[in-house]
């Protein structure tokens, strides 16, 4: 049994071993289970007594001589292998940082958002109801009767268990005066819904109506207000007018519109609640008055974002949406 020159074959296969696969193949062959260096401590029985004690000790100091060799490669392969990953894969500080794409906010959404914190800065509060109403909260408690032909001014979509899809919030504003005193102020935002579908109208869209009841509700208060909230949506440099106007549920009405480009474009309705809706709704008439007005959000996103088809809101193209982002 030449130990030196197992010695200096079983150093040198260890120590070159290119990587670390090569490296665990020769360490298996020399200290494997069935490995040289195994099998030869296993055979030392054969050995004369003599020489059975000074080859058993040289091969166990052969064995972990080995394995410190193997454990000091193993260790030069796997930072070699580190620094050849750093170098490919590279750091440069000085690149932009990765962002990940996140959504935002639909621009109707913003928009009823931005509407609603100035009326809430106004001391209103956010009130909602039911989209599925009967024709009394619609259409009778707002002093629109059965056979009035105000109804004609709605394409209602009539549900099979007698309901209708409301087609304004206002039926908000009556259930809050049945169940609450005044003073009340409150806006209700909301979906609704009509027959009609063009560039400026769809089946379902948006509104936002305002009420405010109490002792000293007045048309000079109801212009100030929106002339307030319209130069803090536009700007302070947006012209308004009130025009005249009808709806059965307020008396006097007007419309009003602003100057957009090169000529007047109506935003919103607005009136004097009418005496018949506070009395329908159990409120004192003439101890109380009240103003209503009510605008469409999408067509206000329009106008800011100056947006031609209001169709695009709907369709769920994440070119435009991303737009706001």
């Amino acid at each position: 049994m030449n130990i030196s020159s197992l010695s200096k074959k079983s150093k040198s296969k260890l120590q070159k071993a290119k990587d670390l696969r090569a490296l665990e193949s020769s360490y298996t062959d020399l200290l494997g289970k069935n490995g040289e260096i195994n099998l030869l401590l296993k055979s030392l029985g054969k050995l004369p007594q003599e020489k059975r004690k000074n080859s058993g000790k040289a091969l166990n100091e052969l064995k972990s001589s080995l394995e410190a060799i193997f454990q000091s490669r193993r260790n030069h392969l796997k930072e070699k292998i580190f620094s050849e990953e750093l170098k490919r894969d590279s750091l440069d500080v000085t690149l932009p940082g990765r962002t990940r794409e996140s959504g935002t906010l639909h621009p109707v959404t913003s928009t009823i958002i931005e509407i609603s914190n100035f009326f809430v800065s106004m001391g209103f509060d956010i009130r909602s109801g039911p989209e599925a109403e009967s024709e009394y909260y619609n259409f009778e408690a707002l002093n629109i009767p059965e056979d009035h032909p105000a109804k004609d001014m709605h394409d209602t979509f009539y549900l099979d268990n007698g309901v209708l899809l409301r087609t304004h919030t206002s039926p908000v504003q009556i259930r809050t005066m049945e169940k609450q005193d005044p003073p009340i102020r409150i806006i209700s935002p909301g979906r609704v819904y009509r027959k009609d579908s063009d560039l400026t109208h769809t089946p379902m869209f948006h509104m936002i109506e305002g009420l405010v009841l109490e002792e000293n509700a007045s048309f000079s208060v109801l212009k100030g207000m929106l002339k307030d909230f319209i130069n803090d949506f536009f700007g302070n440099q947006t012209e308004l007018r009130f025009r005249p106007s009808y709806f059965p549920f307020t008396e006097p009405s007007a419309e009003v519109d602003i100057k957009w480009k090169k000529g007047w474009l109506e935003i919103l309705g607005c009136g004097m609640v009418h005496p018949n809706v506070l009395e329908m709704s159990g409120i004192n008439s003439k101890k109380y008055s009240g103003f209503a007005f009510g605008l469409g959000p999408e067509r206000m996103a329009m106008l800011k974002y100056n947006i031609p088809d209001l169709r695009s809101f709907f369709e769920n193209d994440l070119r435009f949406l991303k737009q706001f982002k």
